[in-house]
């Protein structure tokens, strides 16, 4: 089991300073609304994977006013036997695990295992999974496929190491030929030599992407299907379909005849950048035609089935960020969630709550102990 034992916040958003303790199964933060509750669970959610689920700029994470920021928390990691897969990497022993990230405004950030500094960011992700249900994930069906992108290769970056480091190397590769090709079309001269020096790991790299999203979706797709029918009482049939223009036969060929109208827009058109992920509901698009129930169901079960694949790689059940799902879910929903904490199907959880008497009235009428915390003192 993995569980967040104890964490320290300095100039953290809203936080001049805090410590707090916690327990190993259900965590409740609850407190009025600006009091600190999701700015809490998202420095969990940055310790975890080094970067803030509400801002894409660092820099935002620090106290106004203040030169700095840093979280400190220890993590604890207990093989189950339960949940282990024979192929998924466990640890021999327990021991509680120190992460320290610290950001000087200005400077980058650092991020330190046991009081070490990785070599790559990347090397921690991973390490101390989360999943985050959040009152926004309908974004994910509102939005656009940068939204959708963002979602998978979050998931499969914490499952899978190998892929996060070709996706990291595709996008850096990716803005040095878009720099390349904006400079070709300014100076109205091409190398072709040059620009192929780009291109060719380009191609690499978006053919490895792709296999690798197609072979997740497979294994994703039938467990979220799953828990969609659990959440809808099997009401009706939903589909994720992975669109691409990539098509590893011909994709090589393609993408050399297209340098022209690459240059032309000063950017490279053709590639896994591109991707989207179709949301559909009995066949047809769910931002269409999905009710605000369907369409909540659908992002809940994305996330569940996310927890379920998480667990079975690492062998052991991820960290799970509840924030506000009492004031966004339905009560057969929140009852399925309640039933789930009870059951041991989630490990450690947190969970945000504007209205305390509430959080705690569900969860006595749950049977379920939890650590109570107050922001708002």
């Amino acid at each position: 089991m993995l569980f967040l034992e104890r964490l320290h916040l300095t100039h953290y958003k809203s936080y001049e300073s805090g410590s707090f303790q916690f327990s190993e199964r259900v965590n409740a933060i609850v407190g009025e609304n600006g009091s600190g509750k999701t700015n809490l669970l998202d420095a969990i959610y940055f310790l975890s994977l080094t970067k803030s689920a509400l801002t894409t700029q660092d820099a935002l994470s620090i106290q106004h006013g203040a030169d700095y920021m840093v979280i400190d928390g220890n993590f604890s990691i207990t093989p189950s036997e339960s949940t282990a897969d024979e192929a998924a990497p466990v640890a021999t022993s327990v021991r509680t695990q120190q992460i320290t990230i610290s950001l000087p405004r200005g400077q980058r950030k650092a991020v330190l295992h046991d009081k070490k500094p990785y070599e790559r960011l990347a090397d921690h992700i991973g390490k101390f999974p989360v999943v985050l249900i959040a009152p926004d994930d309908t974004d994910l069906v509102r939005e656009g496929s940068e939204e959708r992108r963002k979602f998978f290769d979050g998931v499969l970056s914490q499952q899978r190491p190998d892929y996060l480091s070709d996706l990291l190397q595709y996008n850096r590769i990716l803005e040095q030929r878009n720099v390349l090709l904006k400079q070709f079309h300014e100076r109205h001269y091409t190398d072709e030599d040059l620009l192929e020096a780009y291109s060719q790991p380009l191609v690499d790299l978006a053919l490895r992407l792709h296999e690798h999203r197609q072979a997740f979706l497979a294994e994703f797709l039938p467990v979220f299907q799953e828990h969609y029918a659990e959440l809808s009482e099997s009401r009706e049939a939903v589909e994720i379909r992975y669109e691409s223009e990539v098509d590893p036969e011909h994709f090589r060929q393609q993408f050399w005849l297209n340098r022209h109208r690459d240059v032309a827009a000063q950017r490279t058109t053709l590639g896994v950048h591109r991707d989207d992920y179709a949301f559909e509901i009995d066949a047809y698009p769910l931002k269409k035609f999905g009710s605000q129930g369907q369409q909540k169901s659908f992002v809940v079960a994305l996330k569940l089935a996310q927890f379920h694949l998480l667990t079975q790689e690492k062998g052991w059940q991820p960290i799970l960020l509840l924030d506000d799902i009492f004031d966004k879910l339905d009560d057969r929903r929140i009852t399925k969630l309640m039933g789930m904490m009870k059951d041991g199907t989630f490990g450690q959880v947190f969970l945000t709550d504007a209205r305390p008497e509430r959080t705690e009235t569900l969860l006595t009428e749950g049977g379920i102990l939890a650590n109570l915390i107050r922001t708002d003192g």
